[in-house]
């Protein structure tokens, strides 16, 4: 099974979910899709299409798909890779009407780079990314939590020092 999920922005991104119904038609996909489609409403009957599940049943749903293409959200991200999933990216752009600034190319480029994920750049070529999805094997996830909070106490401690 494929977990395609768009985020919770207030703004659609029909532009990822019309790229996976295409490799639908073509048959480059032929597993089980569930949409998890935020505030995009997009109709099909290729897909199970989802507004919203709710947090135990998308946990479930992710221990069971075999694939995540996602939105360039963090939060997204984190919690495909947390559970050790191979995950197809992309950004929500401005241009497009689909977020409020391009800060997801940064995501998208930062998590890529760094051998976390695949990024898609052209929804044409999702059928590329797929193929190299095959023998991607994705960098190890570590939380760098406890160490952003060490920094941020310290800091705070100057701070507090200063005054």
């Amino acid at each position: 099974m494929i977990l395609v999920t768009l985020g919770t922005q207030d703004k659609p991104f029909e532009r990822l979910i019309r790229a996976v119904e295409k490799q639908i038609d073509n048959g480059n996909i032929t597993d089980e899709v569930v949409v998890q489609a935020g505030s995009t409403k997009y109709k099909s009957d290729k897909m199970k299409i989802v507004d919203y599940f709710p947090i135990e049943e998308f946990d479930d749903i992710i221990n069971k798909a075999s694939i995540i293409i996602s939105h360039a959200g963090v939060g997204s991200i984190i919690t495909a890779l947390k559970n050790n999933k191979k995950v197809i990216a992309a950004a929500r752009l401005k241009m497009y009407g689909e977020h409020v600034n391009d800060h997801q190319k940064q995501i998208l480029e930062n998590f890529s780079q760094n051998g976390y994920i695949l990024k898609l750049d052209d929804f044409d070529k999702l059928d590329e990314v797929l193929l190299q999805l095959k023998d991607f094997q994705p960098r190890e996830y570590k939380s760098n939590t406890e160490n952003f909070v060490k920094n941020v106490k310290r800091e705070i401690s100057l701070l507090l020092n200063v005054n």
